[in-house]
């Protein structure tokens, strides 16, 4: 895999530790006797913070108009006009506002131990996936996680690399990109595969990486499903439907790919009695969203806020596209493909509040 890693010593110059306590309360209520020392994050671009800033890939975003609503206007790599769920989930349960990557050549000591996100855009369960784009898979983001392991051991040492592995909350969020970009969009899979096939082998993958996170000691893993993947603005476009409707196959892909992740979760927890994994439905929030938008306050729905709205995303999204919008609170998708801030901050309670007491 060619990417490009900025490490961090293995030995911090620390002899005393003094740690910053996130003085907001958490949006939810935990259950008692509830500590969560982490939030660790797995994925794709929409829970990349700016690893990919650090990979040798064109699936970046670390420049304008990106990161325009972020704290300071400032481009971070995170595929949205602000925060991103990784971020969100880490607020919502009282551990940090902002959730860094990991490959982050600025890191402290404080971000390993409370968390960080190992996402990198353009990934996704089928191994074929990141290898178009060049990009972290899961087994790299795997390999990763045991190195910022062995720093924590460093740092703190082992038990207390355990406690925050093992109580921490863990979030895997992709699949998209496995079926809007692989399936979809290039010839690889679909002469070979028909959709239920293309769904069995990501199935089949997701499980070798559940079971790759518990035994890298991971207990408590919350599994985001694939949104309603034919609505986002760029299959509309891809789709050919002069209305710019939904794309059905799309939508059938991710609900018939969200059966199965569903039914491999319930497995799973039977399999391995000590880890608590938990599905966490993101289809039909957005489903929602898009059908009725102006009940939560959006606007434009079949279109992103930078450019045309049709197809711009990454690198065809830039300060200098024409059109962009002014005001993206209208808008539920920032890009052809990632929601706004503000559609996240709906999204991503919808799909959180009711099951995170699973986890637990």
């Amino acid at each position: 895999m060619n990417f490009l890693t900025q490490k961090l010593p293995l030995f911090f110059p620390v002899i005393i530790v003094t740690f910053t306590i996130y003085h907001s309360a958490a949006a939810l209520t935990l259950p008692k006797n509830v500590t969560i020392p982490a939030v660790i994050v797995w994925g794709d671009s929409i829970v990349d913070p700016g690893n990919n800033n650090l990979v040798n890939t064109i699936i970046k975003c670390n420049f304008e108009p990106y990161g325009r609503d972020y704290t300071g206007g400032v481009p971070t790599g995170r595929f949205s006009n602000g925060r991103v769920p990784s971020d969100l989930i880490a607020e919502e349960l009282g551990i940090k506002k902002i959730l860094p990557a990991y490959l982050d050549p600025n890191l402290q000591l404080e971000d390993l131990l409370t968390g960080v996100s190992f996402a990198s855009g353009g990934s996704g369960y089928d191994p074929l996936t990141p290898k178009i784009v060049n990009v972290l898979s899961l087994s790299d983001q795997l390999e990763l996680f045991k190195e910022y392991k062995s720093k924590i051991d460093a740092a703190v040492g082992v038990e207390r690399r355990e406690i925050i592995v093992s109580k921490g909350v863990h979030i895997v969020c992709i699949g998209s990109d496995d079926i809007a970009n692989t399936y979809l969009s290039t010839p690889f899979r679909s002469p070979h595969y028909d959709i239920p096939a293309y769904t069995d082998l990501m199935a089949n993958s997701a499980s070798k990486f559940f079971q790759g996170l518990y035994g890298v000691g991971a207990r408590k893993i919350g599994v985001v499903g694939i949104p309603a993947i034919g609505c986002v603005p760029s299959q509309r476009t891809l789709s050919g439907d002069i209305k710019r409707g939904c794309s059905a196959k799309a939508n059938r892909a991710a609900s018939l790919f969200n059966s199965k992740l569903s039914s491999l979760i319930e497995s799973l927890n039977k399999k391995l009695p000590e880890a608590k994994f938990v599905y966490f439905d993101i289809y039909n929030p957005l489903v929602s969203i898009i059908q009725n938008p102006s009940k939560y306050g959006f606007e434009v729905v079949n279109k992103g806020c930078c450019g045309t709205g049709n197809i711009e995303v990454s690198i065809l999204c830039t300060r200098f596209s024409l059109g962009t919008c002014s005001d993206p609170s209208k808008y539920i998708f920032w890009d052809s493909y990632h929601p706004t801030e503000k559609a996240y901050k709906t999204l991503v309670p919808m799909a959180f509040d009711k099951e995170v007491h699973k986890l637990f």
